[in-house]
């Protein structure tokens, strides 16, 4: 079973590639699905999250608040390390059992779905290859803007706390220039990689 590594920043089309991936026959596991799931009604990470921020952070319906949340990191340096703190070591377990349940199934492709994969060190060793979707930052605001009703200011700040476009190239095996692709034309360069790595 072939571990392929996805990532990029927000805005650069991660998430088109990992459905295109899906498409084609790949089995995927979403680092941010799981982690949605651990701060949804109920998650695992609901209970610490209280405990480590307040109330204030965790709605009515018991899910995190996640508009006091960004806002708590972002006027808070230490804030981002105390969540991922509580949050990552779930993602890794649950990661962890649907990768299992893949390779029982006898699945030759598993595609992990990792936002963060550059800025946490704990991936790379579980990966054969990683996969960076690329384009100019002045797309990734653009797209975002169209897709999110954030303001231009709120998405400069998440771009600020992602890993940049050089970090992010660096650690890549393969690489998807996004910048002004069609959906076709990023399926063909999808179907391309898949050929390279699975030959």
């Amino acid at each position: 079973m072939l571990r392929l590594g996805l990532t990029g920043g927000i805005g650069s089309g991660k998430s088109t590639v990992a459905k295109i991936l899906v498409e084609q026959g790949a089995t995927l596991i979403d680092a941010d699905d799981i982690s949605r799931a651990t701060t949804a009604s109920g998650g695992a990470a609901i209970t610490s999250i209280a405990a480590q921020f307040g109330p204030g952070v965790v709605n009515a319906d018991g899910s995190m608040n996640r508009d006091a949340m960004r806002q708590r990191i972002f006027s808070d340096s230490n804030a981002r390390q105390q969540l991922e703190a509580i949050i990552h070591p779930l993602v890794s377990n649950e990661s962890a059992r649907q990768a299992e349940v893949a390779r029982q199934a006898g699945c030759a492709l598993l595609v992990f779905d990792i936002p963060l994969l550059v800025e946490s060190s704990r991936w790379r060793n579980q990966l054969d290859r990683v996969l960076v979707v690329d384009c100019e930052v002045t797309t990734q605001i653009s797209r975002v803007l169209q897709r999110s009703g954030w303001t231009q200011a709120m998405v400069a700040n998440v771009i600020a706390s992602q890993a940049n476009r050089t970090q992010r190239l660096a650690a890549a095996d393969l690489v998807i220039y996004n910048n002004a692709l069609t959906l076709d034309d990023l399926a063909a360069q999808v179907r391309e990689i898949l050929l390279r790595i699975t030959l």
